[in-house]
């Protein structure tokens, strides 16, 4: 029977007592089945979300008062950008409307240089959610996403663009730019991290209050009038990576991260029994807050578990299918599983809700496809003499040592053993609100001890497992006892006597670990420098930093490979 502990999966309105047994697409069903019994006409739906919207005063905060309202001027916001499959050579571009388009064209003008020149009609995708709440109606919703996919662009070149209507609506001109093509071009940077959220309260429905929907809730040690999703956003930017990964558990659309059996409700007012929040609303600010960068540089996701919202099919996925685009060269079925390379580095993103033992919603939905994919993906990429260093980012942590989740056996039992036998180099995880870095790991058991501003050779150290839960959502707790260790505040045992793995049978099995070298309890990203190198005359370099949300370093740790021989091979010296 699947095992959704309370608060870590998006219950949508699904009393607690049933939902704690339901796969995703269980939960998709019986929200079709209340449905047929709670009919909703469809005028009346959007005579409603039409006006919870402007009673709201905002949908998404960069629309203006009149979001939403069906006689308002339609307006584009919310951009963000992504690449396709072949990064070198495809841009992904997306936005949210203001309302619903109607007979209202959307276009895409864009162009390699500021005078654009090209002109390309949007699909315009409509993201209906009727979500049961407490009262016993239902919260409808109803948004609209603007796609364009462009191609056939030269690799490692700005592409300029700005989103139009045909009604007078005209935005910005701004450029995004796409990958290296694979092998060893110019040095590039990137960032990353995981469980990001919203600082800001949503507009709608009317009546929320500071805490509903938002970072700032539940854990006293979290000061409300400090943003820190906006923090690290602005140290994302300020690096000028030239893309981003998110790790899963995107907008907390569903913010029951307390394990709190709540439903939606007004503010103030008492939850029913058994009930979790989900708010589709969330979508509008967490567009609006990333805008700053993802409007100009592409941005990433896997799946969290958080991020499985059983409104919508296939699998709680049909959400993030209207909002954002992804690569689409993954296993059938598993849409935030891909990878693409940019230069010398591949990057796989998989899907940790399809392994995991801790929360088993989605456990097993793609029948070992994903598995499969994996396997052969990671064997690709290490045969390419193209390709040096090997990524893989996703949710649920391998490795990892807080009290809240720790580590999944299902992801150790899917993937680590592949990440041992193709040599990966770095794994980049969330769902732990920390930062947490390992020794390089082989079989289980660190190799050697990695210090701050050390080097690793991945053909013969093993893979570094990297926690970067901590862009926004209120931080987690170590283990009893268990302490701090980074840059300035360094101890000198780093063993972790109490920690856990999560089993097949959902339990915790003790366990006592070495091979945590790095903990960090506050909001952070990484930045990721990579110094591609010469074969047989110099090595392949990545250097990966930790950064407070204040721009403060606080570990370091260089990665390295010799060229020359087919992908592998590994010396060098510090960046």
């Amino acid at each position: 029977m699947p095992n959704n502990p309370a608060g870590e999966t998006p219950d949508t309105g699904i009393p607690r007592s049933v939902a704690a047994d339901m796969t995703i697409a269980e939960r998709f069903e019986w929200h079709r089945s209340f449905l047929k019994r709670h009919p909703v006409s469809r005028r009346n739906f959007l005579a409603g979300s039409a006006a919870v919207a402007a009673a709201a005063g905002l949908g998404n905060a960069s629309f203006g008062a009149t979001a939403y309202a069906a006689d308002a001027p339609l307006k584009v916001g919310g951009r963000h950008v992504s690449f396709g499959a072949d990064a070198s050579s495809q841009l992904r571009f997306s936005a949210q409307l203001s309302r619903n388009p109607g007979a209202t064209k959307v276009f895409l003008d864009h162009g390699p240089t500021a005078a654009l020149g090209a002109t390309t009609e949007a699909e315009v995708r409509n993201l209906v959610s009727q979500v049961p709440v407490s009262s016993g109606g239902i919260l409808g919703a109803e948004q609209f996403y603007a796609h364009v996919p462009v191609n056939r662009l030269p690799a490692r070149l700005p592409h300029y663009y700005r989103w139009r209507t045909s009604d007078g609506y005209t935005g910005q001109v701004a450029s995004v730019a796409t990958a290296f093509a694979p092998g060893r071009g110019g040095r590039f940077r990137f960032t990353m991290m995981g469980d990001q959220g919203v600082d800001e309260t949503p507009a709608a429905p009317p009546g929320l209050a500071t805490g509903d929907y938002d970072d700032l809730y539940y854990a006293a040690d979290n000061d409300p009038s400090v943003r820190h999703a906006s923090n690290v956003l602005r140290q994302i930017i300020a690096a000028n990576g030239a893309f981003h990964v998110l790790a899963g558990d995107i907008a907390y659309a569903d913010p029951s991260g307390s394990g709190k059996q709540v439903q939606f409700v007004p503010s103030g007012s008492k939850a029913a029994s058994g009930f979790d929040k989900y708010n589709p609303y969330v979508w509008d600010g967490y567009l609006s807050l990333i805008e700053p960068s993802a409007a100009t540089v592409p941005w990433l996701f896997a799946t969290g578990n958080h991020d499985m919202e059983a409104l919508y099919s296939p699998h709680g996925y049909g959400g993030h299918a209207a909002r954002l685009d992804l690569p689409t060269n993954g296993p059938k079925g598993c849409p935030s599983v891909y990878s693409f390379t940019y230069g010398n580095v591949a990057i796989l993103s998989l899907d940790a809700n399809d392994v995991s033992f801790e929360i088993t919603a989605n456990t097993g939905y793609s029948g070992g496809a994903q598995n499969s994919w994996v396997e052969g993906t990671l064997a690709r990429y290490r045969r390419d003499p193209n390709i040096d260093f090997i990524i893989c980012f996703f949710h649920h942590c391998a490795y990892s040592t807080t009290k809240q989740h720790a580590s999944d056996g299902g992801v150790r039992a899917a993937w680590t053993a592949l990440f041992d036998r193709y040599k990966v180099d770095v794994v980049l995880q969330g769902h732990n609100h920390i930062f947490e870095r390992t020794d390089p790991i082989r079989a289980g058991k660190a190799t050697k001890a990695a210090p701050d501003q050390s080097t690793v050779t991945g053909e013969s150290d093993g893979t570094v497992y990297y926690t970067v839960g901590c862009g926004g959502r209120p931080r987690y707790a170590f283990q009893d006892g268990e302490k701090e260790t980074y840059r300035g505040n360094v101890l000198s045992d780093n063993e972790v006597p109490n920690s856990y793995v999560w089993t097949s049978d959902g339990q915790k099995q003790a366990e006592a670990v070495e091979w945590s070298r790095v903990r960090f309890r506050n909001y952070a990203f990484i930045k990721v420098d990579v110094a591609p190198g010469v074969p047989g005359v110099v090595n392949s370099e990545m250097t990966i930093s930790a950064i407070d949300e204040y721009g403060r370093e606080f570990d370091k740790l260089t990665f390295v490979r010799t060229i020359g021989l087919i992908g592998t091979g590994s010396a060098g010296s510090s960046f």
